[in-house]
């Protein structure tokens, strides 16, 4: 049974930082593409940052130079290090691992992140 289980929201003031991490389990986990998505109230659900089997990165434009995507195939986890956080930045954030040979999604239950003074 494949389980994607996120932790580390919570709520943070403007401009501090927060540290999410993705532990996954029952998926050969160094060979999937890992990413973090969001979901902020009545959008649609979009790609913050995402890293490639073989440690490419890709961020959306939104979070370049404040957020960091890494992965440890040792732990079987991915992280996404979020800094100088704005409150556009508040959404529940989804874990997820994607391959394409075979074609295979998965998602975790996501973790909220809140942005308030």
């Amino acid at each position: 049974q494949v389980q994607l289980v996120e932790s580390g929201g919570g709520l943070v003031q403007p401009g501090g930082s927060l540290r999410l991490s993705c532990a996954a389990s029952g998926i050969i986990f160094s060979s999937y593409t890992m990413g973090w998505y969001r979901q902020a109230p009545g959008k649609q659900r979009e790609l913050v940052a995402a890293v490639t089997s073989g440690g490419t990165t890709n961020y959306s434009d939104s979070v370049k130079g404040r957020f960091t995507i890494s992965r440890d195939n040792a732990k079987n986890t991915v992280y996404l290090q979020m800094n100088s956080l704005k409150p556009d930045d508040t959404a529940v954030y989804y874990c997820n691992a994607r391959r394409s040979k075979p074609r295979t999604n998965y998602w975790g239950q996501g973790t909220q992140v809140t942005v308030s003074s």
